[in-house]
Parts: structure tokens; C-alpha cells; sequence
């Protein structure tokens, strides 16, 4: 029956909230600084009906490439999470518990089978780090710049560009563009309403070209604001973004970006399989009902919760998390002669995160049978990069640098929660530092160098070479802060703290491009790729996270960095009426690092376990059939067969990997799109296909698949005498209303069984957006 509406879907074809129209079949040359690569003359891509120009399939890249336009940016829901439109893209997986993808907790980012901490992100040139909750270097797209500023994004998957500033690229890399500000004073302003009283405003202020020498900026802020579907509580987040523009003459321009944000968020809590199947999907924290909190941590459980294996951490009062940040960078682009090109970026980024649970397992000095305890992280870390290029007769040849220092600091603090009847419970929104134990704190000091250099030759006008590689040197040392002998049972001499280093002199990349007919292209691409040691806090997901020094001991001298050779070759197909792709890839992983979990949810222990080898195999196809003016269809479909290689012995027991499919990623994934424009009318529907995803290593525990439909249509009124254009949107997520488990693994994944791992979808809701341009 699946495989039947597999097949009904692929014929009827849907997709991709619309937005990616096909591509336009006029001639043009163009050169893809960016990856360091030069393009052949190569089809244009096909316009939409506002005429403008969007990319799918990355026509004429040597690897596989795929650009996204701003328009589609704009398609979404405003406030809409960026990662989550580029989870229309083929072997991209995005799931999130929030409809809007803004519950940092439970959003999850997958490319071929490569989670968010195995991928580099940049915005304009500035590495964002890790995209995970507890990102120790970095920030979220979400959180970096507001959609509506954001230009575009280029989608490498499988290699990434060598010359992309990021130490975490093991799979693939997604580098975003802001938008510029125009050259003509105006701005925007956009309001939306939808369920669960979501409430976003939008407002930009550009103030066009202000003197002869072209200065130019805008000024943004955003808010959005929106209660939980389950559950109490709501998410606040407000945001400042600038930019601006200064030329210097015909061949120099300096930008300078800025971002401030604030993230409140009434996280979803986390469930099992066991939960889900007795209790239904309906189950999340007790707040504001303290008192059912209460008598649970003493063991009174509401109905259903006593025939649960571990009904005490089936559900807890609260689990908020907050944030701030500070991003500023300055770009530097300079034509240095007519044929040297040289930039230079300076970013620094201050980041204060704060992740509360309320803990039924630790009493607190009043009496109470549970306390509040909290997760800090403080990031600071500032860095730059300095890129040459020179066009050589048919060579493009690159070469550059990057530098990153990031201090890092974690720790665990604890807070009284009053007896029952006796004071208002504690409010992690509003908090003083007055905490009854802080158990364990780490301070890290890293250092990131990486060099690039890479060449691109056009031998013939249809076919061009890229060789070059990359050297990376990662250098990290911790030191204790905060022990607490009767939680970690160690005294101070005994915490594990030191240096680690991951690095590698010769990270090569070959790849090519050779169009063999008009419209008709093939490209291959090798590559070899590293990642740095993760940092975290004691019991989680780090070398440095071990019970003991002697421990850590043995990890330095043992622990290998996760590094993978990447094989991919493809075909493309551009044309006015037709665009296709189809590209096979491999990648052999070697030290495998994964976080094996256990313990409660308050209480996780995430051991770091080297698993060995990972082979994975997969294709991925797209086709955008354009029949008439104004309407087009979409397929992607990706197959992904990712397995160990390797059994482990865990705690004296051998698992049986070798054989067994890596957890949280589908094997199968459809997504398809109906979408059509005429005059001021832009209509689209979408769905996707999950396959079935493993919750376990040895695949003992899995979810089922899903279908997920969307709906949008929004109507342009232009040449208004108030404002430039006035567009009125109306979107509907998840149209059929199913019920589906949508992340998996962010609390980490069991070797074997059942764990309270599993966030569930957001039901239908519906949204309603009026923007206006002036």
C-alpha cells in the first residue's frame, strides 16, 4: 500500500512549498566564486513568473551544488526556520516539534544521512559553528539573521567547498547570504497571525544610496511570538539585524553585519516509544501544575503514568531554555588588479545559553522532593579569513585562511523549588544566581587554523578540472571550574582536564565538470574530509566528558578524529521544459564517534563511543516538469542505505552492529510539489515522504513512516500609491492533520531498546501574513 502511494505521488507529483521553480534555458556564463570553481557557459536557470532566476540542481558546478533563492525564503511563514526550507531540498531531512521550526530542543537537520553536527554553516563568510541545542561554537541559522534578510543559500552536499570556514564538515555545507540594502530608501513591513495565538511583526527600514561614494544600510526587527500546540507555556524571540555597505572607489566595498537576538523557549518534552503507546502522544510537562510535579517526584503519579517502567521520568514540571547572542562582522572584497581578487572577514560572537529542567531526583534545602537545575554555556570566540584569487589564463586559482579562537565555558547549577503550599515555584525566566550547588563546571580554549588552496581549469569551453585540498589543525584544552565530590565522585586531582588535537596536513578534492551535449552535463567529485573532537560537559558527548583523568588519559592516546573519504558522480538535465538530476554517491567513515545513552533525562549519561567504520550508499533524483506557463511539478526522491561495519563491546556486552542501519535517518524519502503562478496569484501544495527512521543501534526500536502535507497561496497587489506592492499569504502546515513523530535522538540514541528520545509533530495550523514594500 506504500509503495502504491509512492508511486500515485511521483506521478501526481508534489513539493517543496512551491518554491523550486524550474530553470530557464537562455545562455549565459557565470563563475562560482564562492567554492573557489569556475563555471562553463552553461544554461541559464529557468525564471519564475516574478523573473527571478533560482537554481535546484546547481547547473554547471564541477560538485553538486544547490542554490536557493531569497523568493524562496520568502515563500514560507515568516519566522519560519531557514534549515526548514532547505529540508524541501533532496537528502535533506528537517523535522521539528514547532510548525514554525523555532523550538531549538527539538528541531533536527540531516543531509544524506549526516546530522547538523557533522555539517558547516556559514553566513556570509562567518562560520555559525554547530547547529546543535547545545552548540559549543557556534549559533543557529534561526538565530543568526531574520529570514526575511537572508539573500540565499548554496547547498553542497556530500564534499563542500574546501575554502568554507567550518571544522565540523563531514557530509556537506550550507553557506547563507544576507541580503544587501537598496539602493533606494524604503522598507518592509509584514505582520502574521496563526494558531496557538502565533504572532510575528516584521519591520526594515533601507535607507538607500546616501551620498556619491554609494553608503548604504538598513536597520530590522523582528518579533515572534507563539503558545505550544500540548502542553502550556510560549516562545518569545526578538531580533535587531544591520547592515552596511560603503564602496570605495570602483574596486573596494566594506560591509559590516550585525545581529542581536533574545530566544525564549517553552520547549516540548521529550517521550518514548513506551509513552507514546500507553499514554498517547498528548504527554508534556506538568507546569503550571506544581502540584501534580510534586506528588510525582514523590511518587503519586497521575492515571496511566504507574504502568510506565520509569513513570518519574516520564514527565517533569518544566524545561525552558534561553538564550542571547551578539554577532558582529566586518567584509572586506577588493579587486587588487584585473585579474587578483582578494577578501578578507572579521567576525566575533558572544553567546549566553541557559537550558532549565526541573529535576524529581535531587531535593532541594526546603525539603521539596525536586529542585531546578540548569545548563550554562558562554561562548566567546572571534576570528577571520583572507582569500586570494587569481584568474590565470584558463585557471582560477584560490588560496586562503582561516583563524578562529573560541573560549567556551559549561557548567550544572542547582535551585530550591519551595515545599508544596509554602511559596511560588521557581521561575527560570526570571532568576537570580543565588543556586544551592553547582556539581561540575569545564572551561575550554580552542584553536582553529585551516589553509585552502585549489585550482579550477577550464581545459575545453565545455569541460573544467578542480584539484585542490585543505590543512586543519584544531587545538583544544580544558580545565575545571566547579567539582562537586558527592556528584562526581572524584576530587578535584581526579577530573579529567588537558589538550586534545585533531588535525590532518592533506584534505584533497578532485572533482569535474564535462558538458558533453547542450543541456546535458556530468560531474564527479572526491573528497576527504575531517572533524574536531566535540566539547561538552561532564557525562556528555566529549572526550573530555569521562569520569576520570586516567580515563581521559586513555582517550588522548587512543581517540582518532571521525574523518571520511566522499565518491559522487551525477548527471543533469536543464532545459526550459525539463530540469533532471541524478547523482550516486559513497562515503567510507572512519571513527565513528557516537553519543550511546542512558541514564534519565535529568541525569543523561552520554558515552562516547568510537562504533568504527560507516559505509553509506545512496542516490539522490529530482525532476521539474515546466508543461505550461506558470506551473510546475517537482519529484525528489533519495535512497540512503547507511550501515556500520563494526560490532562494539559496551559494559562487558558485544553489540551487534556490523550490519545495522545508523539511527534517526530514513532509508527512503519522497518530497514532491504542485506549484503555479499567474499575475499576482502564486499558489502551491507539498508533501513528503519519511521512510521508517531506527531509535537503537542495533535497530531493535524504530518509528514508522510518514506523509506530511502543506498548503500555501498569497496574491501580489503592486503599483499601489501607498507602497511599492502589498502581498497577503495564507499558509496551512500539516493539512491533513496526522499524527507523527517527527525528531528523534535529541536526547541521544540507546545501543539497544526503548528510550525517551522522540519529540512529536505539530498538528494542523494555519497562518495569515500582510506585508507591504514601500
Amino acid at each position: 500500500m506504500m509503495h502504491r502511494k509512492l508511486l500515485v505521488s511521483l506521478l501526481v507529483s508534489t513539493a517543496c512549498n512551491g518554491t523550486f521553480h524550474a530553470l530557464a534555458a537562455e545562455e549565459k556564463t557565470t563563475r562560482d566564486t564562492v567554492a573557489g570553481q569556475q563555471h562553463m557557459k552553461i544554461p541559464r536557470q529557468v525564471t519564475s513568473a516574478q523573473s527571478e532566476a533560482i537554481s535546484v540542481i546547481g547547473a554547471g558546478s564541477t560538485r553538486q551544488l544547490q542554490r536557493v533563492s531569497e523568493k524562496q525564503f520568502q515563500m514560507s511563514v515568516p519566522g519560519t526556520n531557514p534549515l526548514k526550507v532547505l529540508g524541501q531540498l533532496p537528502g535533506v531531512a528537517y523535522n521539528s516539534s514547532d510548525p514554525l521550526g523555532t523550538d531549538p530542543w527539538s528541531q533536527s537537520f540531516y543531509m544524506r544521512g549526516f546530522s547538523q553536527d557533522q555539517l558547516g554553516f556559514t553566513l556570509d563568510g562567518i562560520s555559525l559553528g554547530s547547529q546543535s541545542y547545545y552548540s559549543y561554537n557556534g549559533l543557529s541559522i534561526n538565530e543568526a539573521i531574520s529570514p526575511e534578510n537572508i539573500q540565499g543559500a548554496s547547498v553542497s552536499q556530500g564534499a563542500g567547498g574546501l575554502d568554507v570556514a567550518t571544522s565540523s564538515n563531514l557530509g556537506g555545507t550550507v553557506q547563507f547570504s544576507s541580503r544587501d540594502p537598496s539602493d533606494k530608501m524604503g522598507g518592509k513591513i509584514a505582520q502574521t497571525f496563526g494558531s496557538y495565538d502565533a504572532f510575528r511583526t516584521f519591520v526594515r527600514l533601507d535607507s538607500g544610496v546616501l551620498n556619491k561614494s554609494g553608503t548604504k544600510f538598513y536597520v530590522s526587527y523582528g518579533r515572534t511570538s507563539e503558545d505550544k500546540w500540548k502542553g502550556a507555556g510560549s516562545s518569545f524571540m526578538q531580533q535587531v539585524n544591520a547592515k552596511l555597505v560603503q564602496p570605495f572607489g570602483n574596486s573596494t566595498t566594506l560591509t559590516a553585519f550585525f545581529d542581536w537576538d533574545q530566544n525564549q523557549s517553552a520547549t516540548y518534552a521529550d517521550m518514548s516509544l513506551e509513552m507514546i503507546h500507553k499514554l498517547g502522544t498528548g504527554v508534556d510537562y506538568y507546569y503550571p501544575n506544581y502540584g501534580a510535579a510534586y506528588d510525582a517526584a514523590r511518587g503519586k503519579y497521575p492515571p496511566g503514568f504507574s504502568g510506565l517502567s520509569d513513570p518519574k521520568d516520564a514527565a517533569y514540571y518544566d524545561g525552558p531554555s534561553m538564550s542571547e547572542n551578539f554577532l558582529g562582522g566586518l567584509h572586506l572584497e577588493s579587486r587588487l588588479s584585473e585579474k587578483l581578487k582578494m577578501t578578507t572577514n572579521f567576525y566575533a560572537h558572544d553567546k549566553t545559553f541557559l537550558a532549565w529542567w526541573t529535576n524529581p531526583y535531587e531535593s532541594s534545602p526546603s525539603g521539596a522532593p525536586l529542585a531546578e537545575q540548569v545548563g550554562r554555556n558562554f561562548v566567546r570566540r572571534y576570528g577571520f579569513t583572507e582569500d586570494l584569487t587569481y584568474h590565470l589564463a584558463h585557471h582560477l586559482i584560490n588560496a586562503g585562511v582561516w583563524y578562529e579562537n573560541n573560549s567556551y565555558q559549561t557548567d550544572r547549577l542547582f535551585y530550591n523549588e519551595p515545599i508544596l503550599g509554602e511559596g511560588q515555584p521557581f521561575n527560570p525566566y526570571n532568576y537570580s544566581a543565588n543556586a544551592f550547588a553547582r556539581p561540575w563546571g569545564l572551561a575550554y580554549n580552542t584553536n582553529t587554523f585551516q589553509f585552502h588552496l585549489q585550482d579550477t581549469y577550464r581545459v575545453l569551453p565545455n569541460l573544467s578540472l578542480h584539484a585542490g585540498f585543505k590543512s586543519m589543525i584544531i587545538g583544544a584544552r580544558s580545565h575545571v571550574t566547579a567539582n562537586d565530590i558527592a556528584y562526581t565522585g572524584v576530587d578535584d586531582s581526579q577530573r579529567p582536564s588537558g589538550s586534545m588535537t585533531a588535525s590532518d596536513a592533506f584534505l584533497p578534492q578532485f572533482s569535474a565538470n564535462w558538458r558533453f551535449f547542450p543541456h546535458n552535463e556530468l560531474f564527479f567529485d572526491i573528497s576527504k574530509n575531517l572533524q574536531a573532537f566535540p566539547e561538552a560537559g561532564y557525562n556528555q558527548f566529549s572526550p573530555w566528558g569521562v569520569a576520570t583523568k586516567s580515563e581521559f588519559k586513555q582517550i588522548q592516546k587512543n581517540l582518532k578524529p571521525e574523518k571520511d573519504w566522499v565518491y559522487e558522480v551525477g548527471y543533469r538535465y536543464s532545459s526550459t521544459p525539463l530540469t533532471a538530476l541524478l547523482s550516486l554517491y559513497r562515503t567510507d567513515f572512519s571513527n565513528r564517534l557516537q553519543s550511546v545513552t542512558t541514564g534519565s533525562l535529568v541525569n543523561v549519561q552520554s558515552t562516547l563511543q568510537n562504533v568504527g567504520s560507516v559505509q553509506l550508499n545512496g542516490v539522490d533524483a529530482t525532476l521539474i516538469l515546466r508543461p505550461i506557463k506558470g506551473l510546475s511539478l517537482t519529484n525528489n526522491i533519495s535512497y540512503n542505505h547507511s550501515e556500520f561495519e563494526n560490532n562494539i563491546v559496551s559494559g562487558g556486552t558485544t553489540y551487534h552492529l556490523k550490519g545495522k542501519l545508523v539511527p534517526n535517518f530514513p532509508e527512503l524519502m519522497y518530497k514532491g510539489a504542485l506549484a503555479y503562478e499567474w499575475r499576482g496569484i502564486n499558489a502551491h501544495i507539498d508533501t513528503i515522504y519519511m521512510g521508517n527512521r531506527y531509535l537503537s543501534y542495533v535497530n531493535d526500536t524504530a518509528v514508522g513512516h510518514y506523509w506530511l502535507e502543506n498548503f500555501g497561496v498569497s496574491y501580489t497587489f503592486s503599483k499601489l500609491h501607498f507602497a511599492k506592492a502589498l502581498n497577503v499569504a495564507f499558509n496551512i502546515y500539516n493539512l491533513t492533520n496526522i499524527k507523527y513523530v517527527s525528531t528523534m535522538g535529541e536526547s541521544g540514541n540507546p545501543l539497544s531498546g526503548d528510550y525517551q528520545s522522540l519529540q512529536i509533530g505539530a498538528p494542523r495550523t494555519f497562518y495569515g501574513t500582510v506585508s507591504a514594500d514601500f
